[in-house]
């Protein structure tokens, strides 16, 4: 593979299991060194053990036990990769949970807040965590793992929708606000995927999560989903140098074609394109909507 993040050093949130063990299997491939994160010791270790056995000579693999949404957590966790790497250049925030399903009023309300600190929290943590190093060296690049729920409604699954439509819109300030820094902050839609939080929503059942989306998941299940590589290769591409300059993006794996995404990097900077944005009647041929 092409080692377009040879001596590049990232950390990754969630990254024992799913989409996030298959961005840090990317990474390895294409050079870099990692500093894996999750909370359970066993799978995390099962990680670093067999990505250690891809990595070439000049690669890193480490890992260290955190739960991002606690604070003292994400200060350890930074300092942690901070020492092993004088210069940390990404920013993987991956993990993530869908949290309570079923109906608002029908909820623990201690879980939907567990799923929001986790979802949204725990990112802006990680980010607090690690700004004033990527400000320092004046270069950073910050990846966020979106999903769904941030670009449509997401009945019985609350928690999770109104944690990833704020965590997108996060990440688009944040690339406002470090703009002249040398950093570099985008979303990632990675598709349908078939992990764990799948298993999730079908074990849960449709009285919790609605039948027509428990008919879709169930179908996603037997299909397969989007493979785990689209993210992954996705967030490569905007870890390595050729993304340089495209900053407060959601982009779709799966849609966007996100590989030509350098030849329109003017026309990015200056618009909307593939930010969060409201739909007036106009941009649907409407004549009404506007004083």
């Amino acid at each position: 593979m092409n080692r377009v993040l040879a001596g590049r050093t990232t950390l990754i949130t969630g990254a024992s299991q799913g989409l996030g063990l298959a961005i840090a299997r990317a990474f390895v491939r294409s050079g870099a060194s990692v500093m894996l994160c999750a909370r359970d010791s066993e799978t995390l270790e099962q990680a670093r053990g067999e990505l250690a056995e891809l990595a070439a000579l000049d690669q890193r693999v480490l890992a260290h036990v955190a739960d991002v949404a606690q604070r003292a957590d994400v200060e350890r966790l930074a300092a942690e990769a901070l020492s092993a790497f004088p210069q940390l250049h990404i920013l993987v925030n991956n993990a993530g949970v869908y949290g309570p399903k079923g109906l608002i009023e029908d909820l623990e309300w201690d879980e939907w807040v567990r799923a929001v600190e986790i979802n949204l929290y725990g990112s802006v943590l990680m980010c607090r965590a690690l700004l004033p190093h990527f400000k320092a060296n004046r270069y950073g690049k910050i990846i966020q793992l979106s999903g769904g729920g941030a670009t449509n409604p997401l009945p019985r699954i609350s928690a999770y929708a109104a944690s990833k439509a704020a965590i997108v819109r996060f990440a688009e300030t944040l690339a406002e606000e470090t703009r002249t820094d040398g950093i570099d902050v985008n979303s990632i839609a990675p598709g349908a995927l078939n992990t764990r939080l799948l298993d999730e929503v079908l074990e849960a059942g449709p009285a919790k999560v609605g039948q027509a989306f428990y008919n879709r998941m169930k179908k996603l299940k037997a299909e397969g989903g989007t493979p785990l590589e689209k993210g992954a290769d996705l967030a490569v591409f905007l870890a390595s140098a050729a993304s340089d300059g495209i900053t407060g993006k959601l982009i779709s794996a799966v849609w966007d074609p996100w590989e030509t995404l350098p030849e329109h990097r003017d026309e990015l900077r200056q618009s909307d394109i593939y930010t969060l944005r409201r739909i007036m009647p106009k941009d649907r041929g409407l004549g009404w909507g506007e004083r």
